[in-house]
């Protein structure tokens, strides 16, 4: 059983910054394969936003279209944490923002299917104000 916590989640101006951390307990990353970001904004249905998978070296990372550029995903092994940091943050960026966790290889549009993860956190809420 793996359990996720996200953290990080706030009120931001746009163009501001904020990173957001999604801490795993229980099975470790080398039980997990790959982690990603999903986020729901008021009326919306979820939708991806960024994945790491391994045990590619380097590790793989996919972002949707809208935060390349913008969101940097990355892992740290010895703290079992997955971050998720966005800068130039704008108001569609409202949502919240909830973490994943898979045990399968994932690659390409797989990574992307939330189908495909396993283990989900509670989701923390970000606001981006005009």
């Amino acid at each position: 059983q793996v359990r996720l916590v996200e953290s990080g989640g706030g009120l931001v101006r746009a163009g501001g910054s904020l990173r957001l951390s999604c801490a795993a307990s229980g099975r470790t990353f080398t039980e997990s394969l790959a982690m990603g970001w999903f986020r729901q904004a008021p009326g919306k249905e979820r939708e991806f936003v960024a994945a790491i998978t391994w045990p590619w070296s380097p590790d793989k990372t996919y972002y949707v279209d809208s935060v390349k550029g913008r969101f940097t995903i990355s892992r740290d092994n010895l703290k079992n944490t997955v971050y998720l940091r966005m800068n130039s943050l704008k108001p569609e960026d409202t949502a919240v923002y909830y973490c994943a966790a898979s045990t399968q290889q994932l690659a390409n549009s797989r990574a992307t299917d939330p189908q495909k993860y396993d283990y989900w956190g509670q989701g923390t809420q970000v606001t981006v104000s005009s």
